[in-house]
């Protein structure tokens, strides 16, 4: 076993997706340090500098089981704790003094400091009169452009979820508590699990997806309806899954479904026989689809 290097690796950006552009920062220091530390925000920068939140990509659970397949630790602070430092202070209190970095990676497109006003140059510059090693990872391209959490939430929010698991490098997924409706879907013959999307969270575009769903460790094919249910007259957003082959209470679990691909839009039906009726064809359509899938979750 080779002999730990004293001081630890930290890999800088926003990270809000871990999507593949940012697998390629935090993986690319191949040299074993003490530590290997993933500099993560409490919250997404644009809530302190616009007061919005573009729309999480991941759930903070999600993330740490991601990150720990990938061998490093979060380390999580908040931004206003930094945003208003020098570069040579953001270097010096946080990067050396706090973490004991010794090598540092981050996107050719970083910008730290005060008004985000130094690049990964600056940091390089700053690096070398520190002697701390320092990798500046080009762009990850996805047809002809480099990915970023904004395409991706523009994909989901299209309901073109192939694009979205290409470029985050895995199916685009949620575990959200399950929580009691109306129990129409067991009147209708397709008993559903409903989930609430936080506030917070990206909001895939309104319809019915082939899907898997997760539940207890094993992986069920399930076909899921994101939407208001327009038929049945309601109009808080909600995700609501059908799966296929489990039978249980799943009640205030957090069971994850995994979106495929998308099978039609939201459609308001003029019976609940006709709504039945749809509903068996999608369910036969997401299974067709998922013949050739496999949840490949990293």
């Amino acid at each position: 076993m080779k002999e730990r290097i004293e001081g630890a690796f930290v890999a800088l950006g926003t990270f809000d997706g871990l999507h593949v552009g940012h697998k390629a920062v935090i993986t690319a220091e191949k040299t074993e340090y003490q530590r290997k530390i993933v500099l993560m925000f409490n919250e997404h920068p644009l809530v302190r500098l616009k007061g919005e939140n573009p729309g999480e990509l991941i759930t903070q659970e999600k993330s740490k089981t991601i990150l720990e397949k990938w061998g490093v630790t979060p380390e999580y602070i908040d931004f206003s704790e930094i945003c208003d430092l020098s570069p040579e202070a953001f270097v010096d209190e946080i990067l050396v003094k706090k973490y004991n970095a010794k090598a540092l990676a981050c996107g050719f497109n970083y910008h730290f400091g005060k008004n985000a006003g130094a690049d990964s140059r600056t940091l390089m510059s700053l690096c070398a009169e520190r002697e701390i090693k320092i990798t500046i990872v080009d762009a990850v391209e996805f047809e002809d452009e480099p990915v970023s959490s904004s395409r991706i939430r523009k994909a989901i929010a299209d309901g073109d979820m192939k694009s979205a698991q290409l470029m985050l490098g895995r199916y685009f997924s949620y575990d959200f508590p399950v929580m009691h409706g109306d129990k129409r879907g067991r009147i209708l013959g397709s008993p559903t699990i409903n989930q609430f999307f936080t506030e917070d969270f990206t909001v895939p575009g309104f319809g019915v997806y082939a899907s898997f769903t997760k539940v207890h460790g094993e992986i069920y094919p399930s076909v899921t309806n994101i939407g208001i249910r327009p038929t049945i007259g309601n109009s808080e957003k909600r995700s609501e899954t059908h799966i296929i082959g489990f039978e249980g209470d799943i009640y205030g679990e957090r069971p994850e479904v995994f979106l495929v691909e998308k099978i039609r839009g939201e459609m308001q039906f003029s019976s609940l026989e006709e709504l039945s009726n749809r509903i068996a064809k999608d369910r036969e359509m997401a299974l067709q689809i998922l013949k050739g899938e496999s949840v490949c979750e990293f």
